[in-house]
């Protein structure tokens, strides 16, 4: 690949990870409802599909979406069906107060925000374009050498994980300015509303 090219994927993943969307919404959300470390093990889940994807673009992506199809489809409903739920949740969660910043999850949590993370990635249709569709005219990928591979998947991971962290730690300070219940409850029922309509565009893409 070219200077030019790797320059051209720059700008078009950071153009990519600055589009609202349902990785954005539920990065916000996650950092806004538990601060902004469970939202960094919910970005770093994002952030292993983006690189599963990129490396199934260079091997032949079209190819094994044409033969799980069917498979990309339950994922993308199981997908939007976490968000929707994730939404609903937090429209019915009590309005407590919220403590200070945001403790690092440690084990099964760190896990589990990864997983969430994960799921609404592989739910988006938005990136399984992407790498299908318009990473191949960046460059041919079946020339492409391992220098270039790793090259690519140092922008791209780099590049959505910078971006997702910025959504993340602006939400995070946000979400330290609201102590009273009254404020936690419009937060709640923010995020909810949110988590829900990016489980519908999930659904209807």
């Amino acid at each position: 690949m070219s200077l030019a090219s790797y320059i051209a994927l720059a700008l078009a993943v950071f153009l990519l990870a600055l589009t609202p969307g349902p990785v954005v919404v539920a990065t916000v959300a996650r950092s806004l409802v538990s601060g902004l470390a469970p939202a960094l093990a919910f970005i770093l889940g994002v952030a292993a599909v983006d690189l599963g994807y990129l490396l199934l673009a260079v091997f032949g992506l079209s190819a094994i979406a044409g033969v799980m199809g069917e498979l990309f489809i339950v994922i993308k409903i199981v997908g939007a069906a976490y968000l929707v739920y994730f939404g609903v949740r937090l429209w019915m969660a009590r309005a407590e107060p919220l403590p200070e910043g945001g403790a690092a999850p440690a084990g099964r949590r760190f896990w589990k925000c990864f997983a969430e993370g994960a799921l609404v990635d592989l739910a988006n249709p938005k990136i399984i374009l992407f790498y299908a569709a318009f990473l191949p005219t960046f460059a041919d990928l079946d020339k492409l050498g391992t220098s270039d591979v790793t090259l690519m998947a140092a922008i791209v991971v780099g590049i959505l994980l910078a971006t997702n962290i910025g959504f993340a730690w602006l939400a995070s300070r946000a979400r330290g300015l609201l102590r009273s219940r009254r404020a936690v409850t419009a937060l709640n029922r923010t995020s909810g509303t949110l988590m829900i309509g990016a489980g519908a565009w999930v659904a209807t893409r």
